[in-house]
C-alpha cells in the first residue's frame, strides 16, 4: 500500500482514539532551542492534527503538510477556525513550502513513514538557518499483563505490523538523518484510558488492522474482548506510552 494513503479509511477512529502529546515537548523545545510562540512550525505527516494542535494551542503558526485527503480534511474541519492553521497538501520529500520559511518542522508519529534522504533534502531547503527539527512518537508501553496481550494481538493479526511499526527506526537512523548535527534526546510519560468501544476503536485506528466483513475481524475482535474482559479494571483498561522527542 502507497504509505500516504494508509489512514484514508481510519480517519474517525483515529481522531477519537490516538493519543494526544503531553504539554512538556513544548517545554524541551524552550529549554534546548529557545522555541516560542513566534516561530513558525511546519508539521510534516500531520494526518488529523493531533500533533498540529499542541502548537496551535501554544500560540504558533502551523503549516500542516499531509498528502492523504481524508486525513487533511478532517483536521480542517477540527482547525480552521484558527487563523494560525494553515493546511497544506504535499509530503516530507516535497512539501511546497517556501525555502527558509520554517522555525521548527516536528514529525509525530510519521517519520517511519518518509524517505530520509529526500525528506533530509527537502526539509534543509526550507528550514531557516538556526532552525529546528523535532521528530516525536508516542511509543506504547508492553509491560503489564494487558500491554502484552494486546501486543500478541498485534502480532497475530496485524497484516504488515512487524514490517511497519516505528519502533523499526533506530536510534543510529535517526542521528544519520541529522548528521552533522548532533541531537538531543528527552523522554516523558504519557497515558491512555480505554473502557471497552474506545479500546476497539484504538485497535481499528491502526493501518494494518484487517476491518470488517471478514472472518479474520470477527476473530480479533472476539480475542480483543477476551482480553479487555480479563484485564479490565472498573471497566477500563490503560495504554502506558513514553512520548519520545528527538530535536536537533
Amino acid at each position: 500500500m502507497d504509505n500516504t494513503q494508509r489512514f484514508g479509511n481510519r480517519v474517525d477512529n483515529y481522531v477519537k482514539y490516538r493519543p494526544g502529546y503531553p504539554k512538556e515537548v513544548l517545554r524541551f523545545l524552550s529549554e534546548t532551542k529557545r522555541f516560542n510562540p513566534d516561530w513558525k512550525v511546519a508539521d510534516i505527516g500531520s494526518g488529523t492534527g493531533i500533533s498540529t494542535a499542541l502548537f496551535l494551542d501554544n500560540g504558533n503558526t502551523v503549516y500542516a503538510v499531509e498528502p492523504n485527503d481524508p486525513m487533511r480534511q478532517k483536521a480542517e474541519d477540527l482547525l480552521d477556525s484558527n487563523p494560525a492553521f494553515i493546511s497544506v497538501s504535499g509530503t516530507a520529500e516535497n512539501t511546497t513550502l517556501q525555502s527558509a520559511s520554517i522555525d521548527l518542522i516536528v514529525a509525530g508519529q510519521a517519520f517511519h513513514w518518509f524517505n530520509p534522504t529526500a525528506a533530509k533534502k527537502e526539509f534543509t531547503r526550507i528550514l531557516r538557518p538556526g532552525g529546528a527539527i523535532a521528530l516525536m512518537w508516542n511509543e506504547r508501553q508492553k509491560y503489564s499483563d494487558f500491554e502484552k496481550a494486546y501486543e500478541d494481538l498485534l502480532q497475530t493479526y496485524g497484516t504488515d505490523y512487524k514490517d511497519v511499526n516505528h519502533s523499526n527506526i533506530t536510534e543510529k537512523e535517526i542521528g544519520a538523518f541529522f548528521q552533522p548535527a548532533p541531537f538531543q534526546f528527552r523522554m516523558t510519560d504519557h497515558r491512555q484510558t480505554f473502557d471497552w468501544e474506545r479500546l476497539k476503536g484504538r485497535l481499528l485506528s491502526s493501518s494494518y488492522i484487517p476491518l470488517e466483513p471478514s472472518d479474520i475481524y470477527e476473530k480479533m475482535i472476539k480475542r480483543l474482548k477476551e482480553i479487555f474482559d480479563s484485564h479490565q479494571q472498573g471497566g477500563v483498561v490503560y495504554f502506558n506510552y513514553q512520548t519520545k522527542v528527538y530535536i536537533a
